[in-house]
Order: C-alpha cells, then sequence, then structure tokens
C-alpha cells in the first residue's frame, strides 16, 4: 500500500498544473458550465447539479489501492478516503499519466461531451498494464415507456426532447448518439479482446412492483425533477437558440410526462467493459512516457462532472 504522502506526490507530478481557464465558467440564465481546452460542457457544475460521487465508496472498499478521480470542474468534495485523490483534467488532452499505469479504468456519463471516441479508447488501452480492465457506462438519451399512446407517437415530448439533443450534440461535433454498437466497435478497435455490453432498464418514477426498482425510480425521478432545466439550457437554448421561455416550456412537459404514473417512464443504460491483452501485439507510445507511474493504480480520467473513476487494483 502506498503512503498517502508519496501517492499525493506522483498525482502532483503526473498532471499539469491548474490554470485559470480551468477555473472559468460560463453563466447562462443564472445556471453554471464549465469550459475547458476541448469543450463546453453541456450539463451544469453548479451546486444544484453536483451530485455525490460513488469513487469514494470504491476507495472505501478497496483501501489497498490508489484511486484517482479526474474532472474539468474542481468540485469534488474535500473529504474523501485518504487513498482517493481528484485531478483537474481533461480527457480529450494527451493523458500525462505513464503508459501501462492502470489496472482498471472507469469511464461514465461523457456523451456530448467527446469530439473523437475512437482516440478517447485508444488513450484508454494505452494506459491501462496488460491484463488490466476498462468499463464505460453511457446513458441512452432517448426515455421510452409502455404506454401505446406515447410508445408511437413520434410528435411526444420524449422524442422532441431526444431529437433536440442529438441535433445539439450533431451541430458542435459532439454526438450523443452513443449506444451499444458504438461503444462495442470502439473498444475492439482500440485492441480490446473478452468484450461484454450489458444494458440495465433505469425507471424514472416509483412505477415498478420490485422494491428496489421502485426506490430507484424515485431517486432518479428526483435527480430528473431537479436537472432538466439545466441539461436543456445550453443544447437546446445555447446551440439551438430556443428563448428562455421555449426551454422552459419543453422542461414543464418533460416533467410532466415523466410523473404520469401512466408512462411508466424508463430509459436505458449501456455497460461496455473489456480486457486489454496480457500479451499485447503493439507497444504503446506517448508524450508521457517519461511521467512517474502511480505505483499499482487504477484511474479513470474523466471529463465531465458526472463521470467520476471507480479505481481498484488488481
Amino acid at each position: 500500500m502506498t503512503a498517502p504522502e508519496e501517492a499525493q506526490e506522483r498525482v502532483e507530478s503526473s498532471t499539469n498544473s491548474i490554470t485559470s481557464s480551468l477555473l472559468e465558467y460560463r453563466t447562462i440564465h443564472g445556471r453554471t458550465y464549465q469550459t475547458s481546452r476541448t469543450t463546453q460542457y453541456w450539463a451544469p457544475n453548479d451546486d444544484k447539479h453536483i451530485e455525490a460521487f460513488d469513487v469514494a465508496d470504491m476507495a472505501d472498499e478497496f483501501p489497498s489501492a490508489e484511486v484517482i478521480g479526474t474532472d474539468i470542474s474542481p468540485t469534488q468534495p474535500s473529504w474523501v478516503p485518504p487513498n482517493l485523490s481528484f485531478q483537474i483534467d481533461d480527457a480529450q488532452l494527451d493523458w500525462t499519466f505513464k503508459p501501462e499505469s492502470f489496472d482498471f479504468i472507469h469511464i461514465r456519463y461523457m456523451h456530448g461531451a467527446i469530439a473523437d471516441w475512437p482516440r478517447l479508447y485508444e488513450q484508454t488501452y494505452q494506459f491501462l498494464k496488460p491484463g488490466g480492465w476498462f468499463q464505460h457506462i453511457e446513458p441512452n438519451i432517448e426515455l421510452r415507456c409502455d404506454n401505446p399512446d406515447v410508445k408511437f407517437d413520434d410528435n411526444h415530448v420524449f422524442r422532441q426532447w431526444s431529437k433536440l439533443f442529438y441535433d445539439a450534440g450533431d451541430k458542435i461535433g459532439r454526438t450523443f448518439r452513443i449506444n451499444e454498437e458504438s461503444m462495442v466497435k470502439y473498444a475492439r478497435d482500440a485492441g480490446f479482446s473478452e468484450i461484454t455490453h450489458k444494458k440495465f432498464t433505469v425507471p424514472h418514477c416509483p412505477w415498478p412492483k420490485d422494491k428496489r426498482l421502485k426506490e430507484m425510480g424515485m431517486y432518479v425521478g428526483l435527480y430528473m425533477n431537479l436537472s432538466l432545466d439545466g441539461f436543456a439550457v445550453y443544447p437546446i437554448g445555447q446551440i439551438l437558440g430556443w428563448s428562455l421561455q421555449e426551454v422552459q416550456i419543453l422542461v414543464a412537459k418533460m416533467r410532466a410526462a415523466i410523473k404520469d404514473p401512466k408512462n411508466r417512464t424508463c430509459s436505458d443504460m449501456h455497460m461496455v467493459y473489456g480486457q486489454k491483452p496480457k500479451h499485447p501485439t503493439t507497444v504503446p507510445t506517448a508524450a508521457a512516457d517519461s511521467a512517474p507511474s502511480p505505483a499499482a493504480a487504477a484511474s479513470s480520467p474523466a471529463q465531465a462532472q458526472a463521470a467520476s473513476s471507480p479505481a481498484r487494483t488488481s
């Protein structure tokens, strides 16, 4: 197990210093949004939106691991386990760690933020140790339901919502069209083996009979109720040119449709994971070849505030 002081020294030496640009936010209709060198992220990073990081739970569960979480926003909690640290970094830039440093890399909720998905997967592969694993989780932006009046209505607000996000992402070259096919393809093209896809259904209100799913639906519904306006302001308002009043009307329709118990609203969550072969056929190269390596560490360079990075050693 690495001493916290030594781990902190390696963390500080493996990443670039925080520049003033990383601390600059955009303010849109009273909400703040992070700006980095590579993207203007679409979801807010203010107190109204920030959620708890389960990366701390991962660090608690594996106390012998050095866990590193990365983000473009300096919004991380100050009280964390001693084996957990955070870095302000952008996953779309050249990673500053030593290649083949990590046992496990977790990426989550990056849709609408990445300009070059193949490169993100290539860097993930490059910085994993041979035999290491990656995990990538993305939600489907489309909400669905069992109500036939909604399910087959192309003009319903659920369809309108997803189409607007697709259009906004396409307009700025940061697609929201991430699904199991694309994630599996990126993993295969990067060189991963043992690639597995799993799909989970996530309820958006407490309609399921199952106790666990009902509780999940209650919390997801609360989260969506608080988050919808912040989600819509930049992609739909700023990128697509809607007025604030138009955005607010759309959000009100979405809230009502999600809460309607007849709709049984849910969405799909996609998880893809795979292994870097224990004997790779290619040798990774990077500008950071000389950077010090976090010993027996795992990390997830992640861009979005919601994309925390659970990690563990093997």
